[in-house]
Order: structure tokens, then C-alpha cells, then sequence
């Protein structure tokens, strides 16, 4: 059942939908499903047929790869106001990662045959797919660019303000809080780096005053960092 307090923002909120007409929305919203699923529980599994894309309204969900070996690739984690699973509603491919609630977590499944069918009325959805499709493109040239071009204290401070850009849009004030919701191994295997490694660079950056503790979040001078994100060559 959809639950009409969820209003039109919520998913407009999203990349994917943020271009909509109110009329698409409603159709989105409407046929959207209201889900849950405690902590612990696996809400699919890489190579499981990809059927429905999730909204999350609460909750933490991570998703990671795995090698036959055993090791874990932590793709992200996804909170509150993320979606993630979309792309197997585009090419109706199995998923290629799987996605674990971490603690109870409640939202939404657009279901694949739903979000055809409103693209075949709407043709505006299927264009604001294809725009989305070609950001997470660029986001991921930029991510091989960041691993083959420049040294970890940049990676590091590209990774930290993506993410706070992620958390507080493209216009960033000057110091944002920004709460890491992914450990330092995990940023590491994000960054083609070894833990170790990866704390050295975060504890130089707070002994240069560019990122401080400021409670559970830190507090990041977007200046300073992006001085670093972006060297300029000799």
C-alpha cells in the first residue's frame, strides 16, 4: 500500500527523478510498495534477478561484492534519502552486488515492470533515465581517474568531498560537517589503498587543521581540501 505521506520531494530527492513532472511522480509514488527489513536480513543477493530498485526512508544498508576467496568489497552504504539497485530496472541484467540492512530499515520498491510501464507512457522518464545513466558514467571515469592519476591525499580529499556533496549538494559552504557512515577499510578498498595508509593521510589532514572531530561527524575546510583534490602541476 502506498503510503501517501511521503510527498513529492521524497522522490524528487533522487537523481533519477529529480526532473519529473508532478504527473510522473504520482505515478512513480503510487505504485511504489512499502517494505522493511530488519537488521541482518539480505535484500538480494549478487546474480538474483534484478526486479525493483529500493528508496530507503530509514535505515542503513550496505552494498558489497565478494570474491569465491572471501574477501568483501564494500561498495557504499546506503542511508536515508539513498536509492540504490536501479540499475537492473534499465538493462533487466542479475544484480551485481548484494545488499545487507545493517540495522532495521524501512522504505520503498519500484518494481521493474512498473517503472516500464510508466516509461512507456512517459516518455520524460526514460530520458531522465538515460541523463542519470550518463552521470554514474562520469562519476565512474572520475573514480578511475582518482585511482590512476593522483596520489592518496588526494584520493582522500576527492573521496571526502564527493561526499560532501553527496550530503549537502554542489554549492558546499565552507565548513560542512560531514558524518563517514563507512569504516577506514572500507574507504581504503574505495580507494585503492591500505588501511594503514588511508589513516595516516586522515590524521595528516587533521594535524594540518583541514578535517576536525566535531562530535561523532568532522568538520571539513572545502578550501583547503579542494587546494588538494586538484594540484596544480610544476
Amino acid at each position: 500500500m502506498v503510503n501517501q505521506s511521503i510527498p513529492y520531494e521524497f522522490w524528487r530527492s533522487f537523481r533519477l527523478f529529480e526532473a519529473l513532472e508532478d504527473s510522473v511522480i504520482d505515478k512513480i509514488a503510487k505504485a511504489a510498495q512499502r517494505s522493511q527489513w530488519p537488521a541482518g536480513v539480505t535484500l538480494f543477493q549478487r546474480g538474483e534477478p534484478g526486479e525493483y530498485l529500493v528508496a530507503l526512508t530509514s535505515g542503513r544498508v550496505r552494498l558489497a561484492v565478494g570474491s569465491p576467496q572471501g574477501k568483501e568489497l564494500v561498495l557504499r552504504h546506503a542511508e536515508a534519502g539513498d536509492i540504490f539497485g536501479e540499475m537492473s530496472l534499465f538493462d533487466g541484467a542479475p544484480r551485481s552486488a548484494e545488499a545487507t540492512a545493517l540495522i532495521d530499515s524501512q522504505g520503498y520498491k519500484l518494481a521493474r515492470r512498473d517503472f516500464e510501464r510508466i516509461a512507456r507512457q512517459e516518455p520524460s522518464l526514460s530520458i531522465a533515465a538515460m541523463h542519470y545513466l550518463c552521470r554514474m558514467l562520469r562519476d565512474t571515469t572520475e573514480q578511475l581517474e582518482n585511482l590512476a592519476l593522483y596520489t592518496l591525499e588526494a584520493r582522500v580529499a576527492r573521496f571526502l568531498l564527493f561526499t560532501l556533496r553527496q550530503t549537502h549538494g554542489d554549492d558546499l559552504p565552507s565548513n560542512p560537517l560531514l558524518l563517514l557512515t563507512i569504516n577506514q577499510s572500507d574507504i581504503a578498498a574505495v580507494l585503492g589503498a591500505s588501511r594503514p595508509k588511508v589513516n595516516r593521510t586522515l590524521q595528516a589532514l587533521r594535524d594540518a587543521n583541514i578535517i576536525k572531530k566535531s562530535g561523532d561527524a568532522l568538520e571539513c575546510n572545502v578550501a583547503l581540501l579542494q587546494n588538494i583534490a586538484n594540484p596544480t602541476l610544476d
